[in-house]
């Protein structure tokens, strides 16, 4: 006897059917358009990163905001900067993975977290090798850091990563209740990353600005391709959609029916 066992069996996915969909795993309205959009915002902040290597017009600005990196301000610019960097943005990335993981129960959803942040960051740091734009000079800063990174500084890995995270985070509490708390905390999260890699000096304002526009325009083609497009490919990573109510269609009444 011929048995074909499916990989997913009917209690599982009656479960994961009850499950309200969660706006980061929903479908795009859009799909063509926002891949469109996405594709179009890279090759945007490429041409202008290109351009700013050129013609760093923001430079006088950059020496000016260095001018803050002093007592206090300078003491909190410089802890922000070290909390978001590479390593320390990965470990907050699996731990805040973990937490959702525990408590939805929803392997999904948490891979979709990871997942998107991963996608919208990953290519930032690509365009940064192609545009390799200079950092600012250390030598025209009244408070250079003591060691400025040698990398090249368009757009800021810090300020995409950090971007990222509010808007996934914000994307996924839609509806609600700690929704709005999420829009105002993130905002102030990224725009204190953004004041602060422009303050210390290793990164002008610009590159701070492009990467928030960047995560703007990338990150929902990145949630699409990765939650739309990859995720279904790994049968447990599929969260069935709640079954759609089925309206009765009225028809001719037989004779005994009430």
């Amino acid at each position: 006897m011929h048995m074909r066992l499916s990989s997913l069996s009917p209690a599982s996915t009656s479960r994961r059917a009850r499950r309200p969909r969660n706006a980061l795993l929903a479908p795009s309205d859009r799909p063509a358009t926002t891949l469109v959009v996405g594709l179009a915002t890279i090759v945007f902040m490429i041409s202008v990163g290109l351009a700013l290597r050129a013609a760093p017009i923001d430079a006088d600005l950059s020496r000016a905001m260095n001018g803050w990196h002093v007592d206090g301000v300078g003491m909190v610019t410089a802890l922000v900067y070290d909390l978001f960097s590479p390593i320390p943005a990965i470990i907050l990335t699996v731990i805040v993975t973990g937490l959702i993981w525990a408590l939805t129960g929803r392997v999904a959803l948490a891979v979709a977290f990871a997942g998107t942040i991963a996608l919208t960051w990953i290519p930032a740091e690509i365009v940064k090798i192609a545009v390799d734009r200079p950092r600012p000079d250390a030598t025209l800063l009244p408070h250079p850091v003591a060691n400025m990174p040698v990398d090249p500084s368009y757009p800021s890995g810090h300020v995409v990563f950090v971007t990222a995270l509010a808007v996934t985070v914000i994307v996924m509490l839609r509806g609600s209740r700690w929704h709005r708390p999420a829009i105002v905390l993130g905002t102030f999260l990224v725009a204190l990353v953004a004041v602060s890699v422009a303050v210390i000096g290793v990164h002008y304002p610009s590159d701070a600005l492009a990467s928030v526009l960047w995560v703007l325009g990338v990150f929902p083609a990145a949630r699409i391709i990765w939650t739309r497009m990859t995720m279904p490919l790994v049968p447990f990573l599929r969260e069935v959609p709640p079954p759609a109510p089925v309206e009765s269609v009225p028809g001719p009444r037989r004779r005994g029916d009430v």
